[in-house]
């Protein structure tokens, strides 16, 4: 009776794993890769960051917003009052993605819900608000976003990432 139980239940879980080997996987959505180019200044920084903030002040947000180069390290971050602490590393972790991965963390959390991606991987923040910073054609830096609900941190975000060209 043992014998049978397992074997039927060997069936069944191979059944299940020729099942999920026939259904593919939704495909990554596109993105650009951009080659890393020189760092950005603190100039450029301070310019991105006052876009953002303007955008989360016309939407009458609180923010902070963190600018990082293009291997991560923080260049400029500031928070707005009002804002919860804890988007003090978020923000941090977003522009880290986003300049460590070349892509806007927009991209992760996409695949996160298209099951594509475990939340987990390598530590990239799988929540929109972080985007790269591009000048001329390279990624000299990031942008991170935290402080009110995705869309909007990713609202802010684009608002800071275009000023830069």
């Amino acid at each position: 009776m043992i014998l049978k139980t397992m074997t039927v239940a060997g069936l069944v879980m191979l059944g299940a794993t020729a099942a999920s080997a026939q259904t593919a996987a939704p495909a990554a959505p596109a993105y650009p890769t951009y080659a890393y180019g020189r760092t950005i200044s603190l100039a450029e920084a301070k310019l991105a960051a006052a876009a953002a903030e303007a955008e989360a002040k016309k939407n009458g947000w609180t923010m902070v917003i963190t600018i990082v180069e293009p291997n991560g390290a923080q260049v400029f971050s500031e928070k707005m009052d009002g804002t919860q602490y804890g988007s003090i590393e978020v923000a941090r972790k977003k522009a880290e993605t986003a300049a460590t991965f070349r892509k806007p963390t927009s991209v992760f959390q996409e695949a996160v819900k298209g099951g594509t991606l475990n939340s987990i991987f390598t530590g990239a923040m799988a929540v929109d608000g972080g985007e790269p910073i591009i000048s001329d054609g390279k990624i000299i830096g990031a942008i991170g976003v935290s402080g009110a609900a995705g869309f909007q941190d990713d609202q802010c975000a684009k608002a800071g990432a275009a000023v830069i060209k």
